[in-house]
């Protein structure tokens, strides 16, 4: 069976257009999150959102001059555009090549104030037009799954890769801030009332946040690849517990965690660093550290993102997979911003201060709305 490997990424997100200019800030402890007056006549929320002047501007840039680029792109997918660019430059399309678009909600404000349904609100749609922009030759392939779609969508690659579908695939994966986003999780009373605290014993709920984030993952690395990931192993579970609640138990993480390790024939101890989702709401840090605890990973470094880039949905699973092998590369450990005092029943690791590391293998998870879970391993070669 073809292995698949992760050989390249890039990344759009309010702390920098590109991987390093991220990584700089997160060493520098910067988080992009702060108050922002997104619904008229509501209270500020907390959230991480992409300056839209510097978002037009480098869109300008990189897409002035050509006749397809005249044609009117959403805010969304401008950042998708402007996320997967630098990765079509370098490697090229073929009709065996997949394109996997990873999203929660799309282009959702098209939807406002409308009495019909645009046709770009449609995620097939969406999907469609960033393929037929770079000239995939494949029809595009849609992961919608909550907060694990972009986990998922590097699954799906995979799995294609290696049922010999493709030999190689462009994961792409994005949302945005809308009031429609901020009303929805306003209503389960989820929105924490400052920068969110991941797995604190003060934790009072998330931070919002939007990015775009692409991955290249081939069968066939070239031997000049500056780095290459393989991706050994993967699951997504559903344990249906309730359309927003996670499970008490940790049910569908223990068992996302427990089939992607099997694949990969990983032990506890051979997990060098999790990645995990870590919204800080109660529920969700909670459930985590049960599933943790019950696969006896507890001892192992653990961090969440989420205070740096808020919760950016489809988008999440994929930007973190991402900074996560930045660590592996740069042999880093960055902490698990605003964690004091530990706040969940069961012990975790978690990573308080840049610490030097040797990463090799990573645990990657993800948790959603619905009871959906997903979980990958990565080794670095």
């Amino acid at each position: 069976m073809k292995a698949a490997y992760i050989t390249d990424y890039t990344c759009v997100t309010p702390l920098g257009f590109d991987v390093s200019s991220n990584w700089n800030a997160l060493l520098e402890g910067r988080s992009g999150v702060s108050l922002h007056q997104i619904i008229e006549n509501q209270p500020a929320f907390y959230a991480s959102m992409i300056d839209n002047e510097r978002l037009n501007e480098e869109f300008d840039k990189n897409f002035s001059g050509n006749q397809k680029d005249l044609q009117d792109f959403t805010r969304l997918e401008k950042m998708f555009l402007l996320s997967l660019k630098p990765l079509i430059e370098k490697h090229p399309v073929s009709e065996e090549t997949a394109f996997i678009l990873s999203t929660t909600k799309g282009n959702i404000t098209l939807l406002k104030n409308q009495q019909a349904l645009p046709q770009g609100a449609y995620l097939s749609a969406l999907a469609q037009k960033i393929a037929d922009f770079f000239g995939f030759k494949s029809k595009p392939v849609v992961v919608s799954n909550a907060c694990v779609s972009g986990v998922m969508a590097i699954a799906v690659a995979k799995n294609l890769i290696q049922a010999g579908k493709y030999k190689d695939a462009f994961v792409i994966a994005g949302d945005e801030i809308s009031e429609f986003v901020i009303s929805g999780f306003n209503s389960f009373q989820a929105i924490g009332t400052s920068i969110c605290k991941p797995y604190d014993k003060t934790r009072d709920g998330i931070n919002l946040g939007e990015a775009a984030a692409a991955v290249f993952i081939t069968s066939e690395p070239e031997e000049n690849e500056k780095f290459s990931f393989m991706i050994l192993g993967d699951s997504a579970i559903n344990d249906a517990n309730h359309i927003s609640g996670p499970s008490r138990t940790g049910d569908g993480l223990f068992a996302s965690i427990r089939n992607a390790m099997a694949e990969a024939q990983a032990t506890a101890e051979k997990i060098d660093f999790i990645s995990a989702h870590g919204t800080a709401t109660l529920y969700n840090d909670e459930m985590e550290a049960i599933a943790f605890n019950r696969m006896e990973l507890q001892d192992i470094p653990l961090n969440s993102l989420k205070a740096y880039y808020g919760h950016s949905l489809g988008a999440a699973g994929l930007l973190e997979s991402i900074i996560s092998m930045e660590s592996a590369l740069n042999n880093t450990l960055i902490p698990s911003k605003n964690f004091e005092e530990p706040g969940t029943s069961q012990p975790l690791q978690i990573i308080r201060e840049n610490q030097p590391a040797d990463i090799k293998y990573i645990l990657k998870t993800a948790s959603g709305f619905g009871g959906c879970n997903a979980a990958i391993i990565l080794e670095k070669m």
